[in-house]
């Protein structure tokens, strides 16, 4: 199974999603790494073009250009895994804030 959001490393690299260039570290302490923001962004972007190739591969099947269901079940399954994982990180962002929020100083 493959990772859609790039978030597990995996050794095997035979996943759609491939390895990401490195970006410009943005904070002081980025020690070369990508920062929080590029990675999410990254990943929304991810998220954003598997549900786009989703709905293209359903438009194909309803017109007739194409005419493998499962591979368009796959797509668009693989669409909303992607989707309630990216939906997950945002909650814990938010469960996050709200505790930040709730400390007293």
């Amino acid at each position: 199974m493959t990772d859609p959001l790039g978030l597990v490393n995996s050794s095997s690299g035979s996943g759609a999603v491939g390895p990401r260039p490195p970006a410009s570290p943005t904070g002081p302490d980025a020690g070369g790494q990508p920062s929080f923001k590029d990675v999410l962004m990254q990943n929304i972007e991810q998220v954003n073009s598997l549900q786009k190739d989703a709905e293209m591969a359903i438009e194909d099947l309803m017109t007739g250009r194409r005419d493998d269901a499962a591979a368009v079940m796959i797509a668009k399954q693989r669409a909303d895994v992607a989707f309630q994982m990216l939906m997950q990180v945002r909650n814990k962002l938010v469960e996050a804030y709200d505790e930040i929020k709730q400390m007293r100083v």
